[in-house]
């Protein structure tokens, strides 16, 4: 029995793993995007109905699971304090929110290691969309694996 959007969260991790699935798999299945679901699956959004029968058939969990799944959830997992100013808090949701799916993908893609902020470049563009401009963050930094010793 699933008692808290935790609970769902953590019964996700474990099956897949202990099915061997990639984040990637269950994007295919849910038929939504793989940087979405992930997200959505470590607990920072909301799945419709269809998306949690879904996602609860396929990974077999408990339908207890099924209402957690499609209540909005508290978002960000960082703790400490937010910037005050407008621009660099709105950095720091994009990071509190997607962040633990990020480091999913970059670890399922890449291995154990991390994206290097000294080796580091980003870009900045500005998009133009018929709903309003929008502006297009593009970085790039080495993966330095971690190794053994």
């Amino acid at each position: 029995m699933m008692r808290s959007r935790q609970d769902v969260t953590d019964a996700i991790i474990i099956a897949r793993v202990a099915k061997g699935l990639s984040w990637s798999n269950i994007a295919g299945e849910l038929g939504q995007s793989l940087e979405w679901t992930t997200t959505a699956c470590l607990g920072q959004m909301a799945f419709t109905a269809d998306h949690a029968a879904k996602l609860v058939a396929f990974l077999g969990l408990d339908q207890t699971a099924l209402p957690w799944l499609q209540i909005p959830p508290a978002k960000g997992i960082l703790g400490g304090t937010a910037p005050a100013d407008p621009l660099l808090y709105r950095l720091y949701e994009i990071v509190s929110v997607y962040g633990p799916a990020i480091k999913e993908l970059i670890h399922e893609e890449f291995g154990d290691g991390i994206m290097s902020a000294i080796d580091f470049k980003f870009e900045i563009k500005r998009k133009h969309h018929e709903a309003g401009d929008r502006v297009e963050l593009n970085m790039s930094g080495k993966f330095l694996p971690y190794k053994t010793f």
